[in-house]
Parts: C-alpha cells; sequence; structure tokens
C-alpha cells in the first residue's frame, strides 16, 4: 500500500486505471500538458534510454512507460515532489523501468554522462520572473512554472549536453516563447523538425506549442496540423479525447 503524506491523493493518471500517481494541490498535479508531451514524443518502442527532466511527479515517465519498454530516467530538482514520483513509480511497479533523480538537470553531467539518451523530454518552466512580485504564493508552483532556477536556455543546454548526436529533444512550452525556442535549439545544434500548436478551441488563440528537434539534425521542419482540445460545447474534441483516454 503506497504511503501518502499531507494533502496528497492518489489519482488514476490514465483512463483505464492502470497507472496510478501521488498528487497534491499544495505541492503539484500534473496537468494537460504533460499529456500532450507524453503523445507527442517520439519513443522507441522496445530498447533504447529516455530522459525526462522537470518531471515534476513523474507523470511523463510513467505516461511513457504505456509506450516503451526503454529505460526511463527522471529529473526534478524539488525534494518534495520527487519523493512523491519516487513513490508513483514503486506503487505502479515500475522500479526496474523508471529512476527519478532529485537533482538540478545543470548539474547532471556526473550522474547522466554525456550523449547518452536517445530521447530526452521536458515540461519546462513556462514564465520568464523580473521581479519576486510575479512569483506564485506557492514557492512550489513558483518553481514548477517560473524560470526561478532554470532559464530556457539552461534546459536547452542540458538537452543537448544528454540526447545522442541525431537524438531527438521534445519540448511542451508556450506559444509566445516559439522565436526564443527555434533560436535556442539551433544555437545548441537541436535542429526544430516537427511543430504543432495546441488551440483550447477553434477560434481562439494558441495557448501551448510541441516541439521536437534531432540534434545535429538537417533543417527541414514540419508543422503538424492543429489540435483543437474543446468542441463547442465544452466536449473533448475526438482527436484529444483519444489522446487523453487512449
Amino acid at each position: 500500500m503506497v504511503q501518502l503524506f499531507d494533502d496528497e491523493r492518489l489519482d488514476f493518471l490514465v483512463a483505464d486505471e492502470s497507472l496510478q500517481i501521488i498528487q497534491s494541490p499544495t505541492a503539484f498535479s500534473f496537468s494537460l500538458d504533460a499529456v500532450l508531451l507524453s503523445h507527442f514524443a517520439y519513443v522507441p518502442i522496445k530498447k533504447g534510454s529516455i530522459l525526462d527532466l522537470c518531471s515534476g511527479n513523474g507523470a511523463i515517465p510513467l505516461l511513457l512507460s504505456r509506450r516503451t519498454q526503454a529505460k526511463i530516467t527522471g529529473v526534478e530538482i524539488q525534494d518534495r515532489i520527487i519523493d512523491m514520483a519516487k513513490r508513483s513509480v514503486e506503487c505502479n511497479d515500475l522500479t526496474n523501468q523508471i529512476n527519478m533523480i532529485h537533482g538540478d538537470l545543470k548539474e547532471m553531467q556526473p550522474y547522466l554522462g554525456q550523449s547518452n539518451f536517445d530521447v530526452v523530454t521536458c515540461n519546462p518552466p513556462y514564465f520568464k520572473t523580473p521581479s519576486r512580485t510575479e512569483y506564485n504564493q506557492n514557492d512550489y508552483l513558483t518553481i514548477a512554472r517560473h524560470e526561478v532556477y532554470c532559464t530556457l536556455e539552461d534546459v536547452v543546454k542540458a538537452c543537448k549536453l544528454h540526447v545522442r548526436p541525431g537524438g531527438k529533444v521534445a519540448m511542451v512550452h508556450r506559444p509566445g516563447r516559439l522565436v526564443d525556442i527555434i533560436t535556442t535549439f539551433r544555437a545548441y545544434k537541436l535542429e526544430p523538425k516537427r511543430i504543432q500548436l495546441v488551440y483550447p478551441k477553434k477560434g481562439k488563440e494558441a495557448n501551448m506549442l510541441l516541439v521536437e528537434g534531432i540534434r545535429d539534425g538537417k533543417a527541414d521542419l514540419t508543422i503538424l496540423p492543429p489540435l483543437y482540445i474543446y468542441q463547442e460545447d465544452g466536449t473533448y474534441t475526438a482527436e484529444a479525447k483519444e489522446i487523453i483516454y487512449g
């Protein structure tokens, strides 16, 4: 039986109730961006190794485990949240496949080496934070959402460091950072290859961006069809329903 602390709860991660995840309203709960990234990212089916940076409570490694038999490593800087992730991995009997590491993505080379992963995924902090007045009152959410401990460049640099030549990097972010993302990817020789914009519904502005790059790849960018999450009546679109519920 999994042990829960404080305001933690045990939720089903997927519709068929085959995976569970520990969540906390005050510390961390995964959101749709993690689900979309885990579906968007290329993963080897049987062999290989995957690294997930800014792992939070482990939602992306857990979701990826349904698509691949590859070994998955997750890195998260917040100690309480990585503890939640580790207990979720244990709860799902996935300790042989998923290894969660407590640490700073800027300092992982001694532990993870260099160019050792076929795929790197990341759901990083989205927002620049010019001043403390813009922080969330909740420190956990501040660190998860704002560039307090790592910038976009820090994240991209870590992705380049750990992905092998020809390997893929997949990230979810905000459309407003698209130019920053492409510029930084190219500065670190990660060539953008696929981009998909995610919209709440038709007629609304995009509010999420999925991007994949290949280390040392040749220039050839594919813009995928837009992904709409909700229909006019507020129910999920068929495509979103398939991604979310399988």
